[in-house]
């Protein structure tokens, strides 16, 4: 049992305020409408068509009747259901997830066993659904279905929960709810990317900030983020001489955000925990770094190895998004896979885990890809160049991506640089228009949303050969534990089922 789970948790971001125009998405937005659950009465009634409650659980009795006439359903109120609908549903998500197997899990044991030498030369896709999110992980499960993937990775960062209004519980919701829909059992790896300590607010209140980024992860562990990254690398002080002090009070943080973790996580479940040396997009990180980091972390850890960390992010030559020019392209970047290869190299030889994970790489031509599993980084984060698709392909509607456009000039006018044009602009800025629109891009008419995810399915087919994850299932899954948990029923609910409705 997951002991203590509110069913809507305090956050540290505030969520986007919705927006309206007029166009066809208001159209189609109304004629979703339909589809929700108006009552806790009416969705417990379709539920059961399908299945019951059954102690602490469901049982499903009739599971591809769920997948073809429920799920869809079920996520849309989990997403944007009246509270009380809202909140069954996303109880009956996630424990219709462990009746059929499909449950969240940490890779923290398939990482350490890597780290031993077991595996090499598979660099994991941690892909960041910033919209359309049911819709897209239903097409990552497919590719990865039809590749035999088992290590890939879905997350979302501290920022993205902001901007794209997505809370951990819903994006958990989401990604468990395509898991159903396409079939898929075993592990389900969803991480928080990026709980970055903010320096400016670190600077203001430095236990404060630290506080925040633990209230989040609480809230994404009860989620079922059973993996999390966390970035203290913004207050890494270059000013101090040396390795070893510069990066004591990222290792020192780190290590205390670790702990809290532990404490906090689900019995018969270890949190996959990630620290960071180096900010993407600033200079490259090295092996002295490296070792700096590890050694002060290892120590304010006690020494206690097994419940520390399974991988470390670095930096070596990346950008988050990467660098827009004038008509909208990206910049070239030259990436270090040597230097990359010397710190994953490092990191498992000295230290035991997985390796080095890689940030902002997602832009980079497709011929770098296959030089990640060369280097033998354990992870690589993957977002805007998925996004870009989605803003990109013939099948969005022009007066959605004008809409988008139009909210962004007037909204985010103030993160216009000097010179910079309008496809910079935009380029740079329309990931802040997921939170805003998200109705609007998950009432997408069937057609459309299946035309780009099929675009961006075949991307993940792509990604997934070159960075040598095809044909792994079956090896995460032998090293992977696989930990029944069930959630305490919403208040809701309890009173529905007390009542004999």
């Amino acid at each position: 049992m997951l002991a203590g789970i509110m069913e809507e948790e305090p956050g540290a971001a505030c969520p986007a305020q919705p927006v309206s125009f007029e166009g066809e998405r208001i159209i189609m937005a109304a004629a979703q409408d339909e589809r929700e659950h108006q009552s806790v009465a009416a969705l417990l009634s379709d539920f059961r068509k399908y299945g019951s409650i059954d102690g602490d659980g469901v049982e499903i009795k009739d599971a591809e009747g769920l997948r073809a006439n429920l799920i869809d359903t079920l996520i849309f109120d989990a997403v944007f259901g009246e509270k009380e609908v809202m909140s069954v549903a996303r109880w009956l998500i996630w424990e219709t997830s462990q009746a059929l197997g499909a449950r969240p899990a940490s890779i923290h044991e398939y990482y350490m066993a890597g780290g031993q030498g077991a595996w090499s030369n598979r660099t994991t896709p941690a892909i960041n659904v910033r919209g359309m999110t049911y819709e897209i992980a239903r097409s990552i499960f497919r590719a990865g279905q039809k590749l035999d993937v088992g290590q890939q990775i879905f997350e979302i960062a501290r920022s993205e929960i902001g901007y794209t209004d997505q809370r951990p519980h819903e994006y958990a919701s989401a990604v468990l709810a395509a898991a159903i829909k396409e079939g898929h059992t075993g592990p389900v790896f969803i991480q928080g990317d990026h709980f970055q300590i903010g320096l400016s607010d670190y600077r203001q209140g430095r236990d404060k900030e630290v506080r925040a980024v633990e209230g989040l992860a609480l809230e994404a562990i009860n989620a079922g983020f059973y993996n999390i990254d966390v970035d203290a690398s913004t207050i890494v002080d270059y000013e101090l001489e040396g390795e070893v002090a510069q990066q004591r009070d990222n290792a020192r943080r780190t290590a205390e955000i670790t702990r809290y973790i532990r404490r906090k996580q689900p019995e018969g479940v270890m949190v996959s925990i990630g620290g960071e040396i180096g900010e993407v997009g600033t200079e490259n990180s090295t092996v002295a770094e490296l070792k700096a980091f590890m050694d002060h972390f290892n120590e304010f850890m006690g020494g206690d190895k097994s419940q520390g960390l399974s991988k470390i992010s670095v930096q070596t030559g990346t950008s988050h998004g990467g660098v827009p020019l004038a008509d909208g392209t990206v910049a070239e970047v030259a990436v270090d896979f040597d230097t990359l290869g010397e710190l994953s190299r490092e990191a498992r030889e000295s230290y035991g885990i997985a390796g080095a994970v890689q940030h902002g790489a997602s832009t980079l031509p497709d011929s770098a890809f296959n030089l990640f599993a060369d280097a033998n980084a354990c992870e690589v984060h993957l977002a805007t160049g998925f996004q870009n698709i989605i803003f990109e392909s013939e099948a969005l509607p022009d007066d959605l991506k004008e809409a988008t456009y139009n909210w962004l000039s007037a909204n985010r006018a103030q993160e216009r640089k000097e010179g910079e044009t309008d496809a910079q602009f935009f380029y740079k800025t329309r990931k802040r228009a997921f939170g805003p629109f998200k109705r609007y891009f998950w009432t997408l008419e069937a057609e459309r949303s299946q035309a780009i995810c099929a675009e961006l399915q075949e991307r993940f087919e792509l990604m997934f050969e070159l960075l040598g994850v095809a044909n792994t299932t079956a090896d995460v899954n032998a090293r992977t534990s696989l930990v029944e948990l069930h959630r305490p029923q919403p208040s809701a609910l309890e009173k529905m089922l007390v009542s004999g409705d």
